[in-house]
């Protein structure tokens, strides 16, 4: 052992991550800390830095964050404060010593945009093909995957394949086929599936379970959710003209199966977020972290009926802002549930009863005995009106952080807390909105059977569940 209560590098999964330069960085440094302190250099556009087409961007890049003063030895030391159930981002992943899994291997298209990496872990070996080092690196136990959400699914399911453990950033994938073909191989290769959904973990989820399914509020009939997303260009406008590509830039692989279009620095690089062909806007980025409670305090199932409107979009970009109507069938004793999502800034309508003054967080669960209130990745629940002192016995086991659960999970042989099973039903019910934004202009409230998969009185939204993958592509998820 490490030292007390803490492993040795020998008892640590061998992890690899791809797509590493931004988030997926956050994900491998919350694994283990860099064995070098090092910093990124951005290489934006000035489209990035400002907005495209004069949508000015909400926050775009965050500032780099600081490098640990000192690599952290075999197992690390746990910091002061330090709660393994708390949810970790990226931006708090350099204040973190403890080390979970040994980055064996690093891989990324672009070795200019995520050579703070590469020089961050000297000791992992480098690639730019996740096929490549896949086929090479036989000691490998698992990946993390953090490329665009178009590459999310072929690159997971080649992984598996090879008898992988797979974490894969939210949204689980790009296409609601796609989650449901990797919720399936996750089971036909038994192998350790967990989405980078970092609130599933959290002491604000679970109490958030308890305090409803207590009764404390009573029947919950509406939950409302909104996020300030997105802080990238989106809206009614053109592809960003072309440009020559980067000599550090595999522009084809990074493409993966999405069709071939000229190269873009405002179109890679955060900013593919907003691109119909590569990313799922605002509720791909934020829907995880905000819909999960919900979906897990009040048992929901699929939704029987979705309906959606936006502000004006193009055929390259999805809309700056939206509002969305989800209904949820009745459970049991429990009713039926009517969900909206607001993006873009928008929020919902303020119940008459929420005093003046108090602010309105991203969900807001209506019961008809009173309210609860949380933020994003179901922090902090509290009670409307408040209540001081009131307590529920808690019942729910507390997960450890969704990076120390995969890692552990590796090394244990179980599921991990937020596996393929649960994160694909999740990814579906958040993908369904895009599909009803784009149906929009039909006027038309979508109904929805999920046992088939499919919109039963729109059959051309039926196109949306999933797009043609460039020509050899399509074989990665027909293992």
């Amino acid at each position: 052992m490490g030292g007390t209560g803490l492993k040795a590098p020998s008892d640590l999964p061998n992890i690899a991550g791809i797509g590493i330069a931004a988030q997926g960085g956050g994900d491998i440094r919350n694994i283990a800390p860099k064995e070098v302190p090092t910093t990124q250099e951005y290489r934006r556009a000035a489209t990035e830095r400002k907005g495209w087409a004069g949508i000015p961007s909400q926050g775009g890049f965050a500032p780099p964050q600081p490098a640990p003063a000192a690599p952290a030895a075999a197992g690390g030391t746990l910091p002061a404060g330090f709660d393994p159930n708390s949810a970790v981002q990226s931006g708090a992943a350099d204040s973190l010593t403890v080390k979970h899994g040994n980055i064996y291997a690093l891989c990324d298209v672009d070795t200019d945009y995520a050579a703070h990496m590469f020089k961050g872990y000297p000791s992992a070996k480098q690639y730019t093909d996740f096929r490549k080092m896949i086929d090479a690196e036989k000691s490998l136990d698992g990946v993390v995957i953090g490329t665009p959400d178009h590459t999310h699914a072929v690159i997971a399911a080649y992984a598996m394949a090879a008898g992988l453990a797979v974490f894969v950033e939210k949204p689980m994938t790009k296409t609601i086929y796609e989650a449901r073909k990797l919720a399936e191989l996750a089971k036909r290769f038994n192998v350790v599936t967990q989405m980078g959904n970092q609130g599933h973990n959290t002491e604000g989820t679970y109490l958030t379970q308890e305090w409803i399914q207590s009764g404390k509020i009573g029947f919950v009939r509406e939950v409302h959710m909104w996020s300030n997303r997105p802080s990238w260009p989106q809206g009614y406008m053109a592809r960003p003209k072309e440009e020559k590509v980067p000599k550090s830039l595999d522009y084809d692989l990074w493409l993966g199966p999405a069709p071939m279009k000229p190269y873009a620095a405002a179109a890679v690089h955060f900013n593919w977020r907003g691109l119909r062909d590569y990313g799922t806007g605002a509720m791909g980025d934020m829907g995880a972290h905000t819909f999960d409670a919900p979906i897990l305090a009040l048992n929901l199932g699929m939704p029987t009926e979705i309906q959606a409107t936006s502000t004006p979009f193009s055929e390259d970009y999805l809309p700056q802002g939206e509002s969305v109507t989800y209904k949820f069938p009745a459970r049991g004793a429990s009713p039926e549930v009517i969900v909206t999502w607001q993006d873009g800034g928008l929020k919902p309508p303020r119940p008459y009863s929420l005093e003046d003054g108090r602010q309105l967080r991203e969900a807001l669960y209506i019961g008809d005995k009173g309210m609860i209130m949380h933020g994003t990745h179901g922090a902090n629940p509290e009670l409307i009106p408040d209540e001081p002192g009131f307590f529920v016995e808690p019942w729910l086991e507390r997960p450890k952080n969704v990076y120390i659960d995969f890692c552990e999970a590796i090394t244990e042989g179980r599921k991990a807390k937020n596996d393929f099973e649960i994160s694909a039903k999740l990814t579906e019910i958040m993908l369904l909105t895009n599909i009803a934004v784009v149906s929009q202009q039909i006027n038309t409230t979508l109904k929805y059977d999920a046992e088939n998969m499919r919109i039963t009185n729109l059959p051309e939204a039926n196109d949306y569940f999933h797009y043609e993958y460039r020509k050899g592509w399509e074989k990665y998820l027909e293992v």
